[in-house]
């Protein structure tokens, strides 16, 4: 099997991905990205009709409406105002992390994990300021919650959706909740383990008690709540059609956009809420569709499962599960390992496994999951960071306890 050129870009952006240094320059996550497509496109290894078509449009612009959103709430202070009557119950650095992995972990049950990464960042490192906590802690509490969270929920994140609506999963609701609830809720426990040991000196304090800014500008804020009013609204309206109408396709793009509205038509501040919005993120996830397509065109992982034999064993779905994820990103990787599961005979189980694999990658490496990258990217907007070699020391051994949780409560159903 020959290594093609988008294979070899695409381990080499991973490569740079970990180590981040050229020379004396320190590269950004989306100039990696940016710089993979642009090798591919040179090389002709996809056409420039085929890169644009490769960019996902729906992504994009359920992005942009979540950073328009996202970026108000933090520019008003609403952000904060509701983020600490969540986070004041918190009189130690234990409570803090809890809240954290089990509030926003709860959140992308119903808000998608993208969008908590969106509006997590910038929460958690005020508080990290604030409390002066270890940012990097905080950080990776706020990316596993978002992971592991979403895991339970049908419409948690986009892979999930895409499985929820295959005929052999009925009511998705109920079958994803039924079978990945306790399990999820002790990969989350298992979260707080695995970073009480890695950051224990951090976890021998208490907390002074957290003061409330208040909102900086109520103008906006008002306009942020009636957004944060229309997401809900429709969030619900999606949940109920994906349970009685299917064929009813509300999009997330549209929640996204509709949630951004209101601050855009209306807000003194649309220009300074949209020009801050993180560009930087989109310009990633727009080379990531493209080098993607390169390598997907290639077939080199489509003849790497084809070789591959016991692929309904559920070990074996959580194992390739997390391994590819972090190559050809979980959702090209779900919409690869459905029809050939499927094809070998793959039932409820095994598809429930698949979400469940394909998710919890993101708790691997950075590139395991988009959140994470969201994350890194609003970070350091903030002058903060977090590595591949800190991400991976913790994430690795947290994923394989995952696995472990979610392959032995699903032998047992």
């Amino acid at each position: 099997m020959e290594l093609s050129i988008p294979v070899v870009v695409l381990c080499a952006v991973f490569l740079l991905i970990a180590v981040r240094q050229v020379g004396g320059h320190r590269l950004q996550i989306w100039q990696i990205m940016l710089g993979g497509a642009l090798v591919v496109l040179l090389t002709l290894q996809i056409s420039p009709s085929d890169a644009l078509a490769a960019i996902n449009i729906d992504v994009m612009l359920f992005l942009l409406g979540m950073f328009i959103v996202g970026e108000a709430l933090h520019r008003s202070g609403l952000l904060f105002h509701l983020g600490h009557r969540v986070f004041r119950r918190a009189a130690s650095v234990d409570g803090l992390v809890l809240l954290v992995l089990f509030s926003i972990g709860g959140l992308s049950v119903l808000l998608m994990n993208d969008t908590l990464a969106i509006v997590g960042t910038p929460l958690v490192l005020h508080y990290a300021a604030r409390q002066k906590v270890s940012p990097k802690l905080l950080l990776l509490a706020l990316a596993f919650a978002v992971t592991i969270g979403s895991a339970m929920s049908p419409i948690g994140n986009p892979q999930n959706l895409l499985i929820a609506l295959d005929d052999s999963i009925s009511s998705p609701f109920v079958t994803f909740f039924s079978r990945l609830f306790v399990p999820t809720i002790i990969n989350l426990l298992l979260a707080y383990a695995v970073l009480r040991w890695f950051y224990r000196d951090e976890f021998r304090r208490e907390l002074p008690p957290m003061e409330d800014d208040g909102i900086k500008d109520p103008a906006l804020a008002l306009w942020c709540k009636v957004s944060l009013v229309l997401i809900i609204a429709m969030i619900a309206l999606k949940m109920v059609l994906v349970m009685v109408r299917p064929d009813i396709d509300m999009r997330l793009t549209y929640i996204a956009l509709a949630g951004a509205a209101p601050i855009v038509m209306f807000s003194s501040r649309r220009a300074e809420v949209v020009r801050n919005v993180d560009w930087s993120t989109l310009v990633f996830f727009a080379s990531m569709f493209v080098l993607m397509a390169a390598v997907w065109n290639a077939g080199f992982f489509q003849d790497l499962l084809d070789g591959v034999t016991g692929l309904t064993s559920l070990p074996m779905v959580l194992g390739v599960s997390v391994v590819l994820s972090q190559f050809v990103s979980n959702v090209p990787f779900v919409a690869l390992y459905m029809p050939l599961l499927l094809e070998a005979g793959g039932g409820a189980t095994e598809m429930i496994a698949l979400a469940a694999g394909s998710t919890i990658a993101g708790n691997l490496l950075i590139l395991g999951a988009a959140s994470n990258v969201i994350i890194i990217q609003n970070a350091e907007k903030e002058g903060q960071t977090l590595t591949f070699m800190e991400f991976a020391r913790v994430g690795i051994p947290l994923t394989v306890l995952n696995c472990l949780t979610y392959w032995l409560f699903l032998e047992l159903l």
